[in-house]
């Protein structure tokens, strides 16, 4: 999937259809949306931050979508192919909930050590902020995102060893469900 083409090869189709959430149809729009706005076959990072922008114009979510674009850019080669992109957006809409909480712990694992610090979930809840600016009233305990951190921190992290395992992180997330509505961004796509 290098060189974009007009259309999904049948191969190509196949395999995402087994790897997606989605079918044939849908695979076949969504290539020739992707196409239209990215005609190289690929999303750049500078692409990615533009596409959050229209999602959020009264913040900045410049360094959160940083931080998506680096989950869905699997390969690490600082783009975005469809397949990719296609993955990623099955997950974030469709996929179950134990994908979307894989996916999710990858988004706040900044370092991908398999833990989450809390500086690393600070960084990640300080550019939510940044991204929602004044569009979302916050609880009183949750002001700031220290505040937040540090209530999903005493949430989270059950053994108190300053680091939230994937465990804790599922575990924690069935009671503070909104790590996983974060991801709903994605509904409204599909």
């Amino acid at each position: 999937m290098g060189k974009a083409a007009s259309k999904l090869s049948k191969d190509d189709i196949s395999t995402l259809k087994k790897s997606t959430y989605f079918d044939r149809r849908e695979l076949q729009q969504w290539y020739k949306g992707f196409l239209r706005d990215c005609p190289s076959g690929q999303l750049t990072k500078e692409e990615f931050i533009k596409i959050y922008k229209q999602f959020f114009p009264f913040g900045d979510p410049t360094e959160f979508s940083n931080y998506v674009f680096k989950v869905f850019d699997v390969d690490n080669n600082n783009l975005i192919d469809f397949k990719e992109f296609i993955t990623a957006l099955s997950i974030t809409s469709r996929g179950t909930l134990e994908e979307k909480l894989i996916w999710a712990f990858q988004l706040y694992d900044l370092d991908n050590d398999g833990k989450i610090t809390y500086d690393e979930m600070l960084s990640i809840v300080k550019s939510i902020y940044k991204m929602i600016g004044n569009m979302v009233e916050l609880d009183e305990d949750e002001k700031t995102p220290e505040q937040r951190v540090d209530k999903l921190f005493r949430s989270f992290d059950k053994n108190k060893d300053n680091y939230i395992s994937f465990e804790e992180f599922k575990d924690g997330s069935k009671v503070d469900p909104s790590i996983i509505n974060a991801l709903n961004l994605y509904d409204g796509l599909v």
